[in-house]
């Protein structure tokens, strides 16, 4: 999964080492919840989840692993992806798994861009995108993750019917983000009321970054459709 250029990151790449506790779940846990390296389209979900599973949702950048864990444990027969680029984000997303037994949760280091590039057309039900990398400056404003090629790319891989959820506390990236699935040809935003966009999405699980409030204004929440026939 290495189509991409290297995608720089806002704020702190790195964080304090590991303990020995979470360099365990490193060592011993990541590898079996790892995505296996694979070119575009075969990484499919039925490969990484037992037939059973219903559909399969993922979460680009989550954290600490409190939002996709909970989701997870709430449907034990869907699969959950998670992608993170962050090594300590990592180490506290195992502890959960393994503190609640999340057995239908799949995790990968790196670029979210690879593993969507990675997915077959229709693959996914539901995509998270909470609080991303805010890029605030003008200048920076290219190496946001939502871009015209990206969202384009997650309309290939999810569902007639399937969702975008987005979340961010900058301002400028949630006007950004609008404009963007807005001009896309297969998506609609879901909001009918100003509430629909200030209130989080049902079942929603507050992030430790979210609870920290960094941005600029309250927390924005996007919901996208996808619409017509699968790609």
């Amino acid at each position: 999964m290495n189509e991409h250029p290297r995608h720089r990151l806002y704020g702190r790449a790195a964080g304090k080492p590991l303990s020995a506790r979470q360099q365990g779940l490193v060592d011993d846990l990541l590898p079996r919840l790892a995505i296996p390296e694979a070119g575009k389209g075969e990484l499919f979900p039925a490969v990484l989840f037992s037939a059973a599973t219903r559909g399969v949702w993922l979460e680009i950048g989550f954290g600490g692993g409190e939002h996709l864990v909970a989701q997870a444990l709430l449907r034990p027969d869907w699969g959950f992806i998670g992608v993170d680029p962050f090594l300590n984000g990592f180490s506290s997303c195992l502890r959960h798994v393994d503190a609640g037994g999340a057995a239908n949760v799949r995790l990968h280091q790196g670029d979210a861009r690879d593993v969507v590039a990675a997915l077959p057309s229709g693959a996914l039900e539901r995509v998270w995108i909470l609080f991303p990398d805010p890029w605030p400056k003008l200048r920076h404003h290219k190496r946001r993750l939502i871009q015209p090629a990206f969202v384009s790319e997650l309309s290939r891989t999810l569902r007639p019917g399937g969702d975008v959820r987005f979340a961010t506390d900058w301002r400028n990236y949630a006007d950004w983000t609008l404009r963007a699935f807005l001009a896309a040809p297969d998506f609609e935003w879901a909001a009918e009321t100003a509430a629909d966009w200030r209130r989080p999405f049902a079942e929603h699980v507050e992030t430790r970054y979210e609870a920290k409030r960094l941005g600029d204004c309250a927390p924005i929440f996007l919901r996208f459709v996808r619409t017509g026939e699968a790609c």
